[in-house]
């Protein structure tokens, strides 16, 4: 089993910034690359993808929305990830979740309770 924890959510107006983080632990032993997923606000909203992360931190990946404003980062030794986030935007409201996926398994294998984020003025 492996534990993740987000942390690092909270209230900012439009064009702040935020600093998401992902704490995993238990048997994190294993490979894996971490992704973020955001969940919008309102019911039956789907878990939408953010940004991701290799294991080696060589590759990143990111939605359009996410391009050139939010920035995965990873520290393996201590088995944390972050999203930076700047130029926050209303729409970039919702409930944060990390997700990894163990390298040879298909799927999310482990999720994180998630951290609300709220853009608002």
């Amino acid at each position: 089993q492996v534990q993740l924890t987000e942390s690092g959510g909270g209230l900012v107006q439009p064009g702040g910034s935020l600093r998401l983080s992902c704490a995993a632990s238990g048997r994190a032993s294993d490979k894996y690359s971490v992704s973020w997923l955001r969940q919008g606000q309102g019911p039956g909203k789907d878990r939408d993808f953010v940004a991701a992360i290799s294991w080696s931190g060589s590759s990143t990946y990111y939605a359009d929305s996410a391009k050139g404003r939010f920035t995965i980062s990873r520290d393996i030794a201590n088995n944390m990830t972050y999203l930076q986030m700047n130029s926050l935007k209303p729409e970039d409201t919702g409930v944060y979740y990390c997700a990894i996926d163990i390298i040879g398994t298909v799927g999310y294998n482990y999720w994180g309770q998630g951290t609300q984020v709220t853009v608002s003025s």
